[in-house]
């Protein structure tokens, strides 16, 4: 069938198979690979992407159904200008091994965005569907704080 999807802003007219999810239409055909596949069940978070702001899970979401903004991680910032939450992400060490950095980082982008990073708890739960091998969670709380205070303090 034939789409026509914004992908970080960049319009893109494409034939696809119905059956093709989000995840493998970023990864295999518009080749953006930072969105990571993890466990394809939609349950570890790490292919986590913005649709018309709110996450999603990429690998359960048909790209055929889509007809929003879809912004990935290579969306959010620059080498050059990093966002925010990129530059928490660094300064308190919170990527490790690094691949599910990618989904925690747009799941803590949306909840910030959505108003859910008050008190520690409220991150958490509302984090609570991004897994991290390495364990860093305090690490990726920490930044989650650091850069709603930074980006607070843009508005």
């Amino acid at each position: 069938m034939k789409k026509t999807l914004s992908v970080n802003g960049v319009i893109h007219e494409m034939e696809l198979d119905p059956r093709t999810t989000l995840l493998d239409l970023l990864r295999e055909t518009l080749d953006l690979t930072g969105t990571k596949k993890g466990c394809d069940h939609g349950q570890c978070g790490a292919c986590t992407v913005h649709v018309d702001g709110k996450a999603v899970l990429s690998c359960l979401q048909l790209a055929a159904t889509l007809d929003g903004n879809v912004t990935t991680i290579e969306g959010i910032g620059t080498e050059d200008a990093p966002h925010p939450i990129q530059e928490a992400f660094l300064k308190h060490d919170a990527y490790q091994c690094g691949f599910c950095t990618p989904g925690q980082i747009m799941s803590a982008l949306s909840c910030i965005n959505e108003g859910n990073a008050g008190a520690s708890e409220e991150i958490k739960r509302t984090m609570s569907g991004n897994l991290c091998r390495c364990a860093a969670y305090k690490n990726i709380l920490a930044a989650i704080e650091s850069a709603r205070d930074v980006m607070e303090a843009q508005k």
